[in-house]
């Protein structure tokens, strides 16, 4: 039997073990063991790449620690204060406390780097809130899934950390290049959330009261300090993302540690409504205990247990694919498009399709090394064509039939999957407008960057 046959049945046969539900981390692992004896590669070969992919990332040792800062945010209460903020800014519009959710998604999305962190945080404190508040609970479901689709791009993120290291950009210019287009990202989707509960006539409507509005900004001001820490280290140079990742966890641990302290030399239990509380009440949040630790960081390292083996699977499987020639036929056929428009117009086509049946790491990994050169040739900036790729990739996260965010909000909110499907295609809608808006116009995402 031809080697190109074997090939083929073994995709196929790793494509229903995708379809049946088999972790994506194995199905790319069996794929690549099978065509590794096609190819008369070892074993050996397979482990000595493993082992390289991670001894060449120094800029991957951001992930695990971003990924430890945003569950320590959470544990801490710092992540349910930035949301009461957002709620007391926006509560006085027709789905407040829904647009509140987004934005409360985009505060969290700036210091965890996670969008299924983001969608299970937010999601988990919201939606019973909207529930209560009369919203349709499919709507409160997809609304923190959507929402959750920023943590990807408004920096820190994870995968901006993937895509440089794979393509050698800098990750702190593809950081700040993420911050425009993921701000445009929320305000479409409120939007979007203003306009579907405005025709539905959803959420109770708040005053605008300035104390409210002070005294929940002043008991967010941990989570805006941990912001301006990463963002203003970042983009001053004061340090790389991985030393920034290292500074928001030791601020997250001292945080925690000392509002626990606090709060019980003081005796302030944080759940008082904010009119209870008094403007020293607010500066310190729950916090934790150092007891508690050793859970935050396990749970965090499972999360990372999941990611660096996909990475490094999936490295060994963009040099298997190389091989095959497939990124050579896949170039042949994107490069034939034309100029310009037309080849980005045909990578977003690409990237779009393989995001509805992908996550966004083996997405990343496998096509961005394949699309950026050819992006390249035609004129268009690497640093501009990473947040395309990206915002790109991060709708996948809604897009059915894989839409990982959609899993991640009907496990934590209860809402069986396909229910969710009809709010969902809204916020869609103005995510891919929001996405020819950055590919059509780079300023937005290269103004804040500096020499470009």
């Amino acid at each position: 039997m031809a080697d190109g046959t074997i090939i083929t049945l073994i995709s196929l046969g790793v494509t229903m073990l995708f379809m049946l539900g088999v972790p994506v981390l194995l199905v790319i692992a069996y794929w690549v063991v099978g065509c590794s004896f096609v190819l008369g590669l070892t074993l050996d070969n397979m482990g000595a790449e493993l082992l390289n992919v991670f001894n060449k990332g120094y800029a991957l040792l951001a992930m695990p620690l971003f990924i430890l800062t945003g569950d320590l945010i959470n544990k801490s209460g710092i992540a349910k204060r930035l949301s009461d903020f957002a709620y007391a800014c926006l509560g006085w519009l027709r789905g407040g406390l829904a647009m509140a959710s987004i934005g409360a998604c985009g505060l969290f999305a700036a210091i965890s780097g996670s969008n299924s962190a983001t969608t299970a945080t937010i999601g988990s404190m919201l939606h019973p809130e909207m529930v209560k508040g009369g919203y349709d609970e499919r709507f409160s479901a997809a609304t923190a899934a959507a929402g959750g689709t920023v943590g990807i791009i408004i920096p820190p993120s994870i995968i901006f950390i993937v895509y440089g290291f794979l393509l050698q950009l800098e990750v702190g210019e593809l950081f700040i290049a993420g911050i425009v287009p993921g701000a445009l990202m929320v305000i479409a989707m409120m939007a979007t959330c203003w306009v579907v509960c405005s025709r539905n006539g959803w959420g109770h409507l708040i005053s605008i009261n300035p104390a409210r509005i002070s005294k929940t900004a002043l008991g967010g001001w941990l989570g805006f300090f941990a912001i301006f820490l990463v963002l203003w280290g970042i983009y001053t140079g004061k340090f790389s993302p991985t030393e920034a990742a290292g500074v928001t966890v030791g601020f997250g641990v001292i945080a925690g540690l000392v509002s626990w302290g606090l709060s019980r030399l003081f005796r302030i239990k944080d759940d008082k409504t904010w009119d209870e509380k008094s403007y020293g009440e607010m500066l310190l949040v729950d916090g934790f205990t150092i007891p508690e630790i050793p859970g935050i960081v396990v749970r965090s390292a499972q999360i990372t247990g999941i990611l660096a083996p996909l990475i490094a699977v999936s490295v060994v499987m963009q040099q298997i694919l190389s091989l095959l020639g497939a990124q050579q036929v896949i170039g042949d056929f994107v490069t034939s498009m034309g100029g310009y428009y037309a080849v980005l117009a045909t990578a977003m086509v690409i990237v779009f399709v393989s995001g509805m049946v992908l996550e966004s790491l083996p997405v990343t990994i496998i096509l961005a090394p394949i699309l950026a050169p050819i992006a390249a040739s035609v004129g268009v900036d690497p640093i501009h064509f990473a947040v395309i790729f990206l915002v790109g990739a991060s709708i996948g996260f809604i897009t059915p039939p894989y839409g990982l965010n959609l899993y991640v909000a009907s496990g934590v909110t209860g809402v069986p999957y396909f229910r969710l499907l009809r709010y969902s295609t809204m916020y869609l809608g103005a995510l891919m407008v929001t996405w020819i808006l950055v590919a059509l116009i780079p300023d937005l995402a290269l103004y804040l960057v500096p020499g470009r």
